[in-house]
């Protein structure tokens, strides 16, 4: 479920009143916890935090005009998805957002590579993906992108 919008803001707007509340409470955790190096923006119809062309100007490989994703927040059709690129790219980093989301969580982990799923604004683990968003710097997700996704 793509929403069409310029900004988070905008975004948000465009929301459910529960999923703006949701959305609202992650992005202001992400932004909070997100290292120096990361820009919000919107990317693919969702907001965004990238690495921006100033700092890494070859961008992402799919399409080069785009910089380089790194964490997305999106209300989907039936959850809210955070989706986080290092947990695709750092095994390390994955196996820590796992062991520490079973500590934190009673609901089952719902997760694909890098997408993370809530099926309730309830069951959002917001404190954890603050964390999980300050265990990157923008330096490292470079690293480990072209480590892991560079052709």
């Amino acid at each position: 479920m793509q929403i069409a919008a310029k900004t988070p803001e905008e975004y948000i707007s465009k929301l459910p009143e529960d999923r703006k509340k949701a959305i609202t409470k992650l992005r202001n955790e992400i932004k909070s916890n997100l290292p120096d190096g990361f820009e919000e923006t919107m990317n693919y119809g969702m907001i965004g935090y990238v690495v921006p062309h100033s700092i890494y100007p070859k961008g992402y490989h799919c399409d080069p005009k785009q910089p380089l994703p790194f964490i997305n927040i999106a209300s989907q059709k039936n959850h809210i998805a955070v989706y986080h690129m290092g947990v695709y790219a750092d095994k390390k980093l994955l196996d820590w957002f796992i062991s520490e989301y079973a500590k934190q969580s009673k609901v089952k982990l719902d997760m694909g590579k890098s997408c993370i799923r809530f099926k309730k604004p309830e069951h959002i683990t917001y404190d954890l993906i603050g964390k999980l968003a300050s265990k990157m710097t923008s330096k490292e997700w470079i690293d480990n992108y072209e480590a892991a996704f560079k052709k």
